[in-house]
């Protein structure tokens, strides 16, 4: 029973931390926030009973807005969108029972980074419009069509002083609630920053209806639906259109949102893991399954993609978690805000919305991981750096190919250019070459033993050490032959050691 308690209060947390992000994320997708909040509702309960995570909780993801945004206005409607939705949880679940859980240890830290800061970006130029009243719409994300949107003319037109102070409000909120003092305090820390934001937005929203000239427009506010009986709420259910005529486009989408669905979760996953006092172990194959099977239901019943979400787990495993039942109770308490609240709810201003969000990608494209990433070195570096240009001006998924592609070449070339210890020492008035054999050659060595062999002067004795050697590319055995053949005629003296310890044979008569 005491354990239900604390459950439930660290419920209560995730839920007051939940709640905006699951109206803001929405919003930001060009969605209705009944869908942000039915995607909660499903990642908190669904998802948990399949997880094998003890207190991870899933939800709609800041880090899938771009996607969500591309796929409506390259599949035409949310409701074709859906269709892609399903099909990205179905891959999932093909993933975990592939064993793909450990997916993310193939895809480059710079990618990885780069993939977030380019999403925080993209956040942060998707909401800067709505803190000053001006709504861009939802087009498909392109750096050069968003830009083209930021007219000054068009923007001091529709500026909105009241939205304008909510949205600035509201960003101070959410800076003073990272400051150690707001932390350190037993009552300030029990009000997240998220909610402290919201409470603002409120308050001002309401006190600026007394005075002229300062009301805002209800266009401005979150619009849920009231919701009074099953009928209401049935109705406010999207689904998916299978009318819609397939093609390569809902492949894409559902590719897209598979694998950065499933890559953020595995990070998040694997945050959480380490948060964990208890040192739990999660399955990640179990996990992609889980959110598979979430993915696939909001695809149905009209939500946003869900991953586990590390904003959200971390608060719960603060609050004193102690099972599932605290993600299960968050859920719970979003589904009966909805319900019965929903008046209030809707007093809520995009403004605060969009300040939560622009803070959320401020944290996810911070400079000091631009810094950190240049200080590592050129190779990890270029690969971030050009992740974010590509996906700005192009999409995600082809700025992680990219980037996937630029970090192979570093990876070839360093492979390349450090795959063999070489030693030349002097014996006598002959010098001697020693060329000791990486584990395992492959096809990319063959241009640096090609130049280093005619490197080797003539009249020398040149040494090819197999010690740690088990396998030889065809193409570099060639080259080794053809170096072999010409030994006579280039007067050189060539010992084999360790050769034995190799599989495969060269034909050297």
């Amino acid at each position: 029973m005491k354990n239900i308690l604390t459950d439930f209060k660290a419920g209560i947390v995730v839920f007051l931390v939940a709640m905006p992000l699951c109206l803001g994320i929405a919003m930001a997708s060009g969605v209705p926030p009944f869908a942000g909040i039915l995607s909660g509702v499903i990642g908190g309960i669904i998802i948990t009973l399949f997880s094998n995570s003890k207190y991870s909780v899933s939800g709609p993801a800041a880090g899938l807005t771009a996607i969500v945004i591309s796929g409506i206005a390259m599949l035409g409607s949310y409701e074709a969108f859906l269709i892609a939705l399903i099909l990205a949880g179905i891959i999932q679940i093909l993933l975990g029972v592939l064993k793909a859980g450990g997916i993310g240890n193939y895809i480059p830290n710079a990618v990885i980074k780069g993939m977030l800061s380019g999403i925080g970006i993209i956040l942060i130029l998707k909401q800067l419009p709505h803190l000053v009243g001006y709504h861009q719409g939802t087009h498909h994300f392109h750096l050069n069509d968003t830009l083209s949107h930021f007219h000054v003319q068009d923007i001091l037109e529709r500026f909105d002083v009241s939205v304008f102070i909510i949205g600035v409000v509201s960003i101070l909120s959410l800076i003073i609630a990272e400051k150690e003092f707001y932390k350190q305090s037993p009552f300030l820390s029990l009000i997240p920053g998220p909610l402290l934001a919201v409470i603002f937005g409120i308050l001002l929203g309401e006190s600026f209806k007394g005075y002229h000239g300062m009301k805002i427009d209800s266009t401005y506010f979150v619009h849920l639906p009231k919701i009074s009986n099953w009928d209401s709420l049935t109705s406010n259910l999207i689904f998916p259109s299978f009318n819609s005529f397939f093609h390569f486009d809902y492949l894409t989408i559902a590719f897209t949102i598979a694998i950065v669905a499933s890559l953020e979760t595995l990070l998040g996953i694997e945050a959480v893991d380490k948060l964990d006092v208890e040192h739990n172990h999660t399955n990640t194959n179990k996990e992609l399954i889980a959110q598979g099977i979430g993915n696939i239901l909001c695809g149905l019943l009209g939500g946003l993609p869900v991953t586990s979400v590390i904003v959200r787990s971390s608060a719960n495993i603060n609050a004193g978690a102690k099972s599932k039942l605290s993600a299960i109770f968050h859920a719970l308490l979003l589904l009966v805000s909805v319900l019965f609240f929903s008046t209030l709810l809707s007093k809520i201003p995009n403004a605060c919305l969009a300040a939560i969000l622009i803070m959320t990608g401020l944290k996810l494209t911070k400079f000091g991981i631009y810094k950190k990433k240049w200080e590592l070195g050129i190779d990890q570096f270029i690969p971030f750096f050009v992740t974010i240009i590509v996906m700005l001006f192009s999409d995600l998924l082809k700025g992680v190919v990219v980037g996937i592609a630029l970090s192979i070449v570093f990876i070839i070339k360093d492979s390349i250019k450090y795959g063999f210890d070489t030693f030349v020492s002097n014996i006598g008035d002959k010098k001697s070459y020693t060329i000791k054999f990486p584990q395992h050659v492959t096809f990319f060595n063959k241009g640096f033993l090609t130049n280093y062999f005619d490197l080797i002067e003539n009249h020398s004795k040149v040494v090819l050490d197999f010690s740690i050697n088990r396998t030889i590319n065809r193409d570099v055995m060639v080259v080794v032959e053809e170096f072999f053949s010409k030994a006579d005629t280039r007067k050189l003296d060539i010992e084999l050691k360790n050769y034995s310890h190799t599989n495969l044979k060269f034909n050297l008569s």
